[in-house]
C-alpha cells in the first residue's frame, strides 16, 4: 500500500544530512526538472523585494526573510517526514515510533511539497518556506509537477492500493489514474477540518505501528476515538466516512 500525504506550513530548522543533490530525492532521473522550480525559487528569494517574499511565504515580518535567504543547496538536510511540523506531524509523531514503524513510513508515504513536489517520507531536504497555493513570481508549481511527474508516480504506484491522506489542494500536484481510497472525519453528523489534520496524522502512525497493507487491514483496525460511519464508492475512489466519538 501507497499513502500519499501532505506536507506543513511549519517547518524544523537546521537538518544533520549534507546539502541538497540529486541523490537526496526521489527519482533523480527528474531532478532537473525539480531543479527549474528550485532555481526560481533561490532567484525570487534572492532578488525579490519584501513584498514579493510576503506573497511567497506568507510571513509579514522581514525580520524572519533572513531565515530562508539561502542556498537550497548548501544547508543540511534532514528528512521530509521529519522537516515538517503542523497538526497532522504532532499527532503522527514520528520520533516516538518504533523502528520498524518509521521503516513503513519511510517507505511506503509520498509527500506534496509545493516547493519540491513528490517526496518519499526518507527523502533529505533543506528548510524552506513556500505558502500553500504561491505561485514562485510567475511560474506554477502545482502544473509543472503534475505534468513532469505524474508518469513517474503512476510507476511507482503500479499495482499498490493507494491511501490517499492529502488535503484536497494536492490534487493539483497528481491525481493518481487507479481507483484510491480517502477519508471524511465527522464530528456530531458535522465535518470538521482541524481535526481532520490530526486524524491524518494518527491514521498513518497507527497503519505504521500496525504494517497494514491493505485497505482491508485498515479498515479491520480499531483505532481509539473513530468509528467507521460508511463506505462509499464510485469508480474513481472509496470514500471511508469516521465519525469521531
Amino acid at each position: 500500500m501507497i499513502i500519499l500525504f501532505s506536507p506543513s506550513e511549519g517547518k524544523r530548522e537546521g537538518g544533520t544530512f549534507p546539502a541538497l543533490t540529486q541523490q537526496s530525492l526521489i527519482f533523480p532521473e527528474l531532478y532537473s526538472k525539480r531543479f527549474e522550480v528550485l532555481r526560481q525559487y533561490e532567484l525570487l528569494i534572492q532578488n525579490g523585494s519584501d513584498e514579493d517574499l510576503y506573497e511567497l511565504f506568507g510571513i509579514k515580518d522581514p525580520q524572519i526573510y533572513s531565515r530562508y535567504r539561502k542556498s537550497l543547496t548548501s544547508t543540511a538536510t534532514m528528512k521530509a517526514i521529519e522537516r515538517y511540523d503542523g497538526v497532522a506531524y504532532d499527532y503522527l509523531d514520528y520520533f516516538h515510533l518504533s523502528l520498524e514503524a518509521k521503516t513503513y513510513i519511510d517507505t511506503h508515504t509520498i509527500l506534496f511539497s509545493n516547493l519540491f513536489g513528490p517526496l518519499k517520507a526518507s527523502d533529505l531536504i533543506p528548510d524552506y518556506k513556500l505558502k500553500q497555493g504561491s505561485s514562485i513570481g510567475e511560474f506554477i508549481p502545482d502544473k509543472h509537477y503534475k505534468k513532469h511527474f505524474s508518469a513517474a508516480l503512476d510507476a511507482i504506484i503500479a499495482d499498490n492500493e493507494v491511501l490517499d491522506l492529502r488535503a484536497g489542494y494536492y490534487d493539483k500536484f497528481y491525481i493518481p489514474i487507479k481507483p484510491i481510497v480517502t477519508l471524511k472525519f465527522l464530528k456530531n453528523g458535522k465535518v470538521v477540518s482541524h481535526w481532520a489534520k490530526a486524524y491524518r496524522g494518527i491514521i498513518l502512525r497507527e497503519v505504521a505501528s500496525n504494517q497494514i497493507h491493505s485497505i482491508d487491514e485498515l479498515l479491520g483496525l480499531n483505532i481509539k476515538g473513530l468509528i467507521v460511519e460508511e463506505i462509499l464508492q464510485s469508480k474513481k475512489k472509496k470514500e471511508v466516512i469516521y465519525s469521531i466519538v
